[in-house]
């Protein structure tokens, strides 16, 4: 089981460059910290996939043990897991995110 979710978290973070895993739709966020990421990711212009955690039990379970991290939102760039919504939100704060953002995917 552990690994279909696995296997289905891998190929989300490989389709898109930009995900966020959060509770809800970017349009209409379920929780503050959801919010949060989602209007930090506006702000730089980000496109990103999203995916509601709420929706799918599995995705929601699966998602906190393929990151090895307690809390959603959580954010993928590139294919890497970069943090949660207080890292995010850090990143925006500093312009790091911007840049990460700008980038483009790394080579």
């Amino acid at each position: 089981m552990a690994d279909d979710i696995f296997q289905k978290i891998q190929s989300q973070i490989q389709k898109d460059r930009i995900v966020l895993y959060m509770k809800g739709t970017p349009s209409m966020p379920q929780c503050g910290f959801s919010q949060q990421s989602t209007r930090a990711l506006q702000a730089v212009g980000a496109e990103f996939a999203s995916y509601n955690v709420l929706e799918d039990p599995l995705l929601r379970e699966g998602i906190k043990q393929f990151s090895n991290w307690p809390t959603i939102p959580q954010l993928y760039i590139d294919g890497e897991f970069v943090g949660g919504c207080d890292i995010l939100v850090s990143l925006y704060e500093n312009g790091e995110l911007e840049k990460m953002i700008q980038a483009g995917p790394s080579a």
